[in-house]
């Protein structure tokens, strides 16, 4: 499945720049609180993709990308309240929070499709 593989690269790279972060949040910014929820969030978003390319049904599949879709969303509030709290700069948090984006996007768009293409509601 083509948008599974780009789903699962994208989510993974994601997941790696959340460590990376995180690891320059708590050590150069001493952010230890809001840093460990978006490390929880912003890597739980592969885990779940690669959990659901690996369904064992389509519900099962939508079920799994619709978690990794809440985590995606649960990660766009602690930047913004990373970014809002002058934790996060500008050019990083427009980086990160774009990426995130693309990925709430594509999720959005697999659930989409395979809902239509599957005859079940939207």
């Amino acid at each position: 499945m083509k948008e599974g593989n780009v789903i699962e690269q994208k989510s993974k790279a994601f997941a790696l720049r959340i460590i990376s972060l995180y690891q320059w949040l708590s050590t150069q910014k001493h952010e230890y609180v809001l840093s460990k929820q978006v490390l929880r969030s912003g890597t739980s978003i592969g885990a779940n993709v690669k959990e659901g390319v690996r369904a064992q049904s389509t519900p099962d599949f939508i079920s799994k990308l619709s978690i990794a879709l809440k985590e995606a969303e649960e990660t766009e509030y602690w930047l913004e309240l990373l970014h809002e709290s002058n934790i996060l700069e500008q050019d990083l948090y427009n980086s990160v929070y774009s990426e995130n984006k693309e990925l709430l996007k594509i999720l959005t768009s697999i659930i989409k499709t395979t809902k239509t293409n599957n005859g079940m509601e939207l």
